[in-house]
């Protein structure tokens, strides 16, 4: 499930489809994401003390499931490029999670074949 929230911001209903489409398409290419609950928040920093551009900011925070912890923040003069950064950089985030799940899986596998061998050893040894 996807929430959106616009903090700063007046509520879009075009940033509000373009990150569904965005997000839901890095939810296709992990299902896990579906189970999870993913907020989204659409931020616009205006200061009046600095004059300058409006700065853009995308948050994606995902509290709970698989991924749980993973939070991803970019922040850009166009809310739409800062979406895009996000997009992308969660992607890596999402492929390097998995491999470290891969990595851990394979090292206790390791660990386990390790210690089966050494008990069989000791058996063979001390009958």
């Amino acid at each position: 499930m996807i929430l959106i929230q616009f903090k700063n911001l007046k509520p879009s209903e075009l940033a509000r489809e373009a990150t569904l489409e965005r997000i839901g398409a890095i939810a296709e290419k992990f299902p896990d994401l579906n189970d999870s609950r993913v907020r989204v928040t659409l931020e616009m920093e205006n200061s009046p003390h600095k004059p300058g551009p409006d700065l853009f900011t995308v948050k994606l925070h995902v509290p709970n499931g698989r991924y749980r912890g993973i939070t991803v923040s970019k922040s850009n003069s166009n809310l739409y490029v800062a979406l895009a950064d996000l997009v992308e950089h969660l992607l890596e985030k999402l492929n390097r999670y998995g491999d470290r799940e891969r990595v851990r899986a394979r090292n206790l596998a390791r660990k386990k074949t390790k210690y089966k061998l050494e008990l069989e050893e000791a058996q063979q040894k001390y009958p």
